[in-house]
């Protein structure tokens, strides 16, 4: 970004040099910030008027920060969960800028006292076994990109994998020389964690692996799953190949496959089957890479079957037997009387 202006300058050296390397920010955060500031960039020409040859800091103020958040609410028809991370991005920036350009302290100050929205709570969306078992069932395995993608899909369900976690896979990160047999994933923050990798998902990755010659030395480093074009796929790209094969599994059995279906929607489905099973909570957070077993919470209280079996196997029946009748069913002459109605 050269446009001369001190937007550009400080805006260029927070993302290319701050976020990277004073906060060791991922390559993943950087693009998503600087996503959001292409955004507010157009927002500012097209809406406000003001062309990126004349976005100074003096024309960023509260009041145009919110109206921009409205505007990626209203306009761009985004989520009370977007808005809030476009939020975050900014508040980035004007903390670094607290400390780089102070000349404007008060604004930047006004901004970060812009608060986050509640976002309300949704059910979690996931699939059950048996409807995870029927989207396996569709790629067609005659096909390369149907042995691809079969690949793809079963390693995101099996290691509860992020989408872009998956994107970034390599072959290096699959350990498979001897027992026991794991995959390397990096998440949020550049955070890394082993996941193991069960017999009957390696045999599907390693065919699909030999086909490709991934064991070579000279792709060690090459994406794992990859495009016509030899690129890694995209966020997108991926979630095509989901909702293409969805699809397909809603028409043989709509009851199996939700209308609303996301790549996250395989990592849920994971830490459900895990949950049903009985594993622990802690093996369950360390799979997903969450932080703390509160955000592996919300599995437990979402599984309202496991919930209601629990209670039924706990329960001891203490009604006395002859609370179990209404009282009128033990009134002859109501009931005479109640019969005598038909007549």
């Amino acid at each position: 970004m050269n446009t001369g202006t001190d937007f550009a300058k400080y805006l260029s050296k927070f993302l290319s040099e701050y976020l990277p390397y004073e906060r060791n920010m991922s390559p993943n955060t950087v693009a998503s910030y600087r996503d959001t500031f292409l955004q507010f960039i157009g927002y500012m020409k097209d809406v406000q008027k003001i062309r990126l040859e004349q976005l100074t800091l003096d024309t960023l103020t509260r009041e145009r920060v919110i109206d921009f958040l409205s505007w990626v609410q209203k306009e761009r028809n985004c989520g009370v969960a977007t808005r809030n991370h476009r939020l975050a991005a900014i508040h980035s920036f004007m903390s670094y800028l607290q400390y780089e350009e102070i000349h404007h302290l008060d604004e930047w100050q006004r901004i970060l006292s812009i608060k986050a929205m509640k976002d309300e709570k949704k059910s979690i969306n996931y699939l059950t076994a048996e409807g995870v078992k029927l989207l396996l069932d569709q790629p067609d395995i005659t096909t390369r990109n149907g042995r691809r993608n079969l690949s793809l899909l079963a390693l995101m369900y099996d290691t509860g994998a992020r989408v872009q976690e998956i994107i970034d896979l390599t072959p290096e990160s699959i350990k498979t020389e001897s027992k026991p047999y794991t995959i390397r994933l990096f998440g949020k923050g550049r955070k890394s964690r082993v996941v193991p990798l069960m017999e009957e998902q390696l045999v599907i990755l390693k065919r699909y692996m030999d086909e490709n010659h991934l064991y070579e030395n000279y792709k060690l480093k090459h994406p794992l799953f990859f495009n016509s074009r030899n690129e890694k796929l995209t966020r997108p790209g991926v979630t095509y190949i989901l909702k293409t094969y969805a699809g397909m599994a809603k028409q043989v059995n709509p009851v199996l496959v939700p209308d609303n279906i996301s790549c996250h929607t395989l990592r849920h489905s994971k830490a459900m089957h895990l949950l049903q099973a009985g594993v622990n909570l802690v093996y369950i957070r360390d799979l997903l890479g969450h932080v703390s077993t509160q955000t592996t919470e919300i599995y437990a209280r979402a599984d309202h079957k496991q919930k209601r079996e629990a209670l039924e196997k706990a329960y001891t029946n203490l009604i006395p037997e002859k609370a179990k009748k209404c009282e009128w069913e033990q009134n002859q002459n109501l009931l005479n009387w109640l019969k005598s109605l038909n007549k």
